[in-house]
C-alpha cells in the first residue's frame, strides 16, 4: 500500500477518489465534501498525490570550517 513507508495513515488528501476543491476541502464522489485529514472505507492510496516529508538535514551542516581542521 505504501511508497517508501510501510504504514501510511489514510487521508482524503491523497486518496485516488478525491479531488481538491481548495486547500481546506476535498470532493469525494462517494461521500461529498470532506476534510483533507479524514478518510472513509473506500480509501484507495494514490502515491502521486502524497508529498513525502522532507528528509532530515545531515549532522554537521552549518558548522564552521574550523571544526573540520586538524
Amino acid at each position: 500500500m505504501g511508497l517508501f513507508e510501510k504504514s501510511i495513515e489514510p487521508r482524503c488528501a491523497y486518496c485516488a477518489h478525491g479531488r481538491p476543491l481548495d486547500q481546506e476541502q476535498i470532493v469525494c464522489p462517494r461521500k461529498g465534501v470532506m476534510d483533507p485529514g479524514s478518510h472513509c472505507r473506500s480509501f484507495r492510496y494514490d502515491p502521486l498525490k502524497r508529498v513525502p516529508p522532507r528528509p532530515a538535514k545531515p549532522a554537521g551542516v552549518g558548522l564552521p570550517d574550523e571544526d573540520f581542521q586538524l
